[in-house]
């Protein structure tokens, strides 16, 4: 079994993530149960750490002790990342949804009632639980896998622009039971019928911007889940949005997205060349 995983490391690593995280999923959805009450939230948070976790499980069963030991500095090292990209991190999204929402108002639209950032003003503390389950779920959760360990398998023969588009649709795919979970922002989506195709189109630019972030400086694992962190933050400070604001930040999103690919780098984000190395890692070398 050692032997097949490390032949099909990458696609062993799928299985595992869809495995560990649909089984706490699908039987939630289909019995139609509020995802934040006893004892369903149970399944529903451990299995968001579905990718995490399968990476994790891969990294030690595919990777030697000195690989292993650098995946876990990448996640750690605040250093591998530019100052320049710490404020693309936390600016990019932020004023991009804005940029939404004014579009928004220029096209005649109300103001969005921003429920979260009133909340928040009203209970400054709030905004520490904000942050610590923010951190959690989605980017510590998922990012070790989908930009840590199956990134890392897929650059060694895709280019970054090729990883980060191969990633979008899987990563989208592996949402769908969210879509029918009472309680989850999934499910929002899924009630306004257009906004479930908004999500898949935006999975893409999101994917590629993340992957960029970790590319870019030195294949860091932090990188993407910071950025994560801030993605989900502003939409949770939004909420809630009309839907044309969503529909123009994922729109907003593909720009920037198409535009940092092709300034990112002299050569561009579609050469394979062009990757920023962990210093000292072999296995991609």
């Amino acid at each position: 079994m050692l032997e097949l995983i490390k032949r099909r490391p990458l696609r062993e690593f799928f299985i595992l993530t869809f495995g560990l995280s649909w089984l706490g999923w699908v039987p939630t959805a289909l019995w139609g149960k509020q995802v934040l009450t006893f004892p369903w939230v149970v399944p529903f948070l451990l299995g968001g750490f579905g990718p995490s976790l399968a990476g994790v499980i891969q990294l030690y069963r595919t990777r030697t002790r000195e690989e292993r030991g650098q995946f876990w500095r990448r996640l750690v090292s605040f250093k591998s990342i530019s100052p320049a990209w710490y404020l693309a991190i936390f600016l990019s999204f932020p004023l991009l949804l804005a940029a939404a929402v004014g579009l928004h108002l220029l096209l005649g639209g109300a103001v969005p009632p921003l429920d979260g950032l009133k909340a928040v003003g009203e209970q400054p503390v709030m905004l520490v639980g904000l942050v610590v389950s923010g951190i959690l779920t989605g980017p510590l959760s998922e990012e070790l896998g989908w930009r840590g360990f199956a990134l890392d398998e897929l650059l060694e023969h895709r280019t970054p622009l090729a990883a980060g588009l191969i990633t979008a649709p899987i990563w989208w795919a592996w949402h769908l039971p969210l879509f029918w979970t009472a309680g989850t922002s999934q499910s929002e989506y899924w009630m306004t019928g257009s906004l479930f195709w908004v999500f898949l189109v935006q999975t893409f630019p999101l994917s590629v911007l993340l992957t960029l972030s970790a590319v870019k400086n030195q294949r860091s694992i932090l990188a993407p889940v910071l950025a994560h962190f801030a993605f989900n933050t502003a939409l949770s400070l939004a909420h809630p949005l009309p839907e044309r604001v969503i529909v123009i930040n994922a729109v907003l999103l593909s720009v920037a997205a198409v535009g940092l690919v092709r300034f990112s780098s002299p050569g561009g984000f579609a050469s394979r060349e062009n990757q920023e190395q962990a210093p000292g890692d072999k296995h991609h070398g």
